[in-house]
C-alpha cells in the first residue's frame, strides 16, 4: 500500500510490520522523521535511530512537533479567534461565536474556547447563526471537545518563536526595507490579495492590533497581535498572497513570501509577541511547505464541522 509521508523533520507515530517469526506482527515507534528514502529513519526521544523499510510501513500519523497540553491548544486558539473574529461576536455556553457576512469559515464559526463548552449548548449556537442567515460551522481543535464527526475541512495550526532569525537576512532588515505596513488595506493591497473578503472582516480584531504588509505589488499578508487567555501575546499571520503570473517565478514568489513572514515576525516581536502561529488548510501542501521552510512546526490540528450534524449527540 502507498503511504503518504509528512516532511522530513516532522514528528510522527509510525506503525510497521515486523519480520516473520517475531513475537507480534506489528509495532509502533514515535519520533522525528530523520530520513524518508530509500528507507525511513525515525529518531526517538532518546536519540535512538529506528530504520524501517518503506514497504513495511502500515500507517503514519503526523504529531505535534513537541507534546502539547490541552491548555496550550486552548491558548493558541483563543489568540487566533481574537485575531479573526468576524464583525460580530458573542460568548454562549463556553463557545466563542463569530459572524462575518458568511465570508470564510474562520470568520463565521464557533470555537469551544472555554472549558465549559459542551454539545448540550449547540442548539442555541445553531439558532444564533440561523438568526443571521448563516450556516452553523464549528471550528473544533483536536482534544478540546472529543466528538466523533466527519469534518468538511481539516486544518493545522503551526507555531514558532518570533525571535528566531531566518536563514538569510534579518527580519528587522526586511521590516525596515522593502516591506511596507499599513493599518488598513488600501486598493493596491486588495488588488494583490485578490479575494472578495470585506474590509470590515479583514480589519476586525478583539483587544489587539492588526497590520497589512505588502512587498510592492508582488505579495501581501495580514498580521495580528492578540493575547491568549493566559496573557501570552501571539502574532497571527494570514491572508498571504503572492502574485505568480508564470511558473518561472515560483521560486521568487517563495522568496517574497519568506520576506513577508520575516517582516511580520519582527513587527509582532516589537509589539510584545514572543510566539507566532499560522492556520493552514491540511490539503494545502504548498502552504505547509512554505511555512515549514519559514520555521513553523505543527502544534495541533482541527476541523470544521456542521453543528447540525452534532445536534442530539452527547459526550
Amino acid at each position: 500500500m502507498s503511504v503518504e509521508l509528512p516532511a522530513v523533520g516532522s514528528r510522527v507515530s509510525l506503525r510497521y510490520r515486523l519480520p516473520a517469526g517475531s513475537d507480534k506482527p506489528l509495532t509502533d515507534v514515535v519520533g522525528h522523521l530523520d530520513r524518508g528514502a530509500p528507507d525511513l529513519v525515525i529518531r526517538t526521544k532518546s536519540g535512538e535511530l529506528v530504520e524501517v523499510p518503506i514497504a513495511d510501513v502500515v500507517s503514519v500519523r503526523e504529531l505535534s512537533h513537541a507534546p502539547v497540553r490541552n491548555s496550550q491548544i486552548r491558548a493558541v486558539e483563543h489568540a487566533a479567534a481574537m485575531a479573526w473574529p468576524g464583525v460580530e461576536q458573542q460568548w454562549l455556553h463556553g463557545w466563542f461565536l463569530r459572524a462575518g457576512h458568511g465570508v470564510t469559515r474562520r470568520a463565521n464559526s464557533a470555537v469551544p474556547l472555554d472549558v465549559s463548552a459542551h454539545l448540550a449548548g449547540l442548539a442555541d449556537v445553531a439558532a444564533w447563526y440561523r438568526e443571521r442567515g448563516l450556516p452553523a460551522w464549528l471550528a473544533l481543535p483536536e482534544r478540546l471537545l472529543p466528538v466523533r464527526a466527519a469534518g468538511v475541512e481539516a486544518y493545522r495550526v503551526m507555531v514558532r518563536d518570533t525571535g528566531i532569525e531566518p536563514a538569510k537576512g534579518s527580519a528587522r532588515d526586511f521590516a525596515k526595507g522593502s516591506v511596507s505596513f499599513a493599518a488598513l488595506p488600501d486598493a493596491a493591497w486588495l488588488a494583490t490579495y485578490r479575494r472578495d473578503v470585506p474590509a470590515d472582516v479583514l480589519t476586525a480584531v478583539v483587544d489587539g492590533e492588526v497590520t497589512f504588509a505588502a512587498l510592492g505589488s508582488a505579495a501581501v499578508a495580514r498580521g495580528a497581535v492578540t493575547a491568549a487567555h493566559d496573557g501570552t501575546r501571539w502574532l497571527g499571520i494570514s491572508s498571504l498572497r503572492v502574485v505568480e503570473e508564470q511558473p518561472a517565478v515560483a521560486e521568487q514568489g517563495r522568496g517574497h513570501a519568506r520576506a513577508l513572514c520575516a517582516a511580520l515576525l519582527a513587527w509582532g516581536a516589537e509589539r510584545g509577541a514572543a510566539r507566532a502561529y499560522v492556520q493552514v488548510p491540511d490539503h494545502d501542501a504548498a502552504a505547509v511547505a512554505l511555512y515549514t521552510a519559514a520555521g513553523f512546526r505543527l502544534h495541533h490540528s482541527g476541523r470544521y464541522v456542521d453543528a447540525q450534524s452534532l445536534l442530539g449527540l452527547t459526550i
